[in-house]
């Protein structure tokens, strides 16, 4: 079981690699591929972590770390480094956040279902789980090689200016789940190429990870915690097809006289099948607390129509919608193809817009 999770870890890179860099598959000590499963919390033998850099006669694989267990229950701390088992990248948890999952794969009572009623579409009772979720840092080096990814930044914010059209963007931020980590080590000082790294982080050899908290992160988290707080994450698999969306409120700007609320909202589809289907629509509709109810049809997603496949089963994008009211509701239907040319929707589970309360100063971005 540990040579079969420690094979896991090593083939699921490596395929990522293989794709994104166009390496042949024995250079990267490729396995055969294993089924999608959670990672075998046992003890593994060391087996190292490969990144890629480049060279004039072109791209090779270079040693980045040494696997360690993967937890399966517990958290990461502050400063401990990772592969992400679906994209492929390196990175380094900042900050643990405790989300509700509402999985609406386990629900504990179907009700009627009304499709015109923002609270009851496809309505099941839904209990929230406790999950754990990171704010870690992407290592710059790999973005250009995560191609299932419309961006690299996965926070934004209403900038602190007077221009209230002002959006400020932290490219190589993210959000992961606790399962999408693969632990590694490093003997490097700063195994990590993001330029707020070193403003974030500090290297303490007696500390494990040795990456420790500066106070200038703790002061960013603090001021911006509105802003950069996970709370809900929303998640419904229909034909094989696993929607997961996260909400986040990203601040109210007046404008001509009335309050307009922005979020934004992050957007994992995955294909837990074998059949290759393509992306080609999507349907939202969108339910404001002052009553109104709009319509969004368009193609693709973020101007890309991503397919979705065994070796390339997951596609994430980030996008932003506004009401004119603190509070409301979003949900819609993805639109695949399959190979033979027909269709079939996925839902997106219904999820809420939601404003915090007890605002007073809209964020600050990175002015400390």
């Amino acid at each position: 079981m540990a040579a079969c999770a420690a094979r896991r870890c090593l083939s699921v890179l490596g395929r990522y690699r293989a794709r994104a860099l166009g390496v042949r598959g024995a250079e990267l000590r490729e396995t055969p591929r294993l089924p999608r499963a959670p990672l075998c919390g046992c003890a593994l033998q060391p087996e190292r972590g490969f990144s890629s850099r480049n060279r004039p006669e072109g791209k090779v694989l270079e040693t980045v770390g040494v696997f360690e267990v993967p937890k399966l229950q517990g958290k990461y701390d502050t400063g401990q480094l990772f592969l992400h088992s679906v994209f492929g990248y390196r990175g380094i948890v900042l900050f643990p956040w405790q989300a509700r999952l509402y999985d609406r794969d386990v629900v504990a009572s179907p009700v009627t279902e009304n499709t015109e009623n923002s609270s009851s579409h496809g309505s099941k009772e839904v209990k929230g789980n406790t999950h754990t979720y990171y704010q870690v840092l992407i290592d710059a080096r790999d973005c250009p090689h995560i191609s299932q990814r419309s961006q690299t930044e996965a926070v934004t914010f209403l900038a602190n200016h007077d221009d209230s059209r002002a959006l400020y963007a932290i490219p190589g931020l993210d959000y992961v789940s606790h399962e999408d980590i693969l632990p590694y080590n490093s003997t490097e000082q700063a195994p990590i190429q993001h330029e707020l790294f070193e403003r974030f982080l500090g290297y303490d050899q007696t500390k494990a990870p040795p990456f420790v908290p500066r106070e200038t992160l703790l002061a960013w988290q603090e001021k911006n915690h509105p802003w950069l707080e996970l709370s809900d994450v929303h998640r419904e698999t229909t034909e094989n097809i696993r929607i997961t969306v996260i909400p986040f409120y990203m601040g109210m700007r007046e404008a001509q006289n009335s309050h307009v609320y922005w979020w934004r909202y992050c957007i994992r589809l995955e294909n837990l099948g074998l059949e290759v289907v393509q992306l080609r629509e999507r349907h939202w509709r969108i339910f404001s607390l002052s009553g109104t109810l709009e319509t969004v049809r368009g193609r693709g997603v973020v101007g890309r129509e991503p397919v979705l496949s065994k070796e390339q089963p997951a596609f994430q994008y980030s996008s932003h919608v506004s009401l004119q009211a603190s509070s409301g509701h979003m949900w819609g239907t993805f639109r695949f193809e399959r190979p033979d040319g027909s269709h079939f929707d996925v839902r997106i589970p219904p999820f809420s817009l939601e404003s915090n309360k007890d605002e007073k100063t809209p964020p600050s971005g990175l002015h400390w």
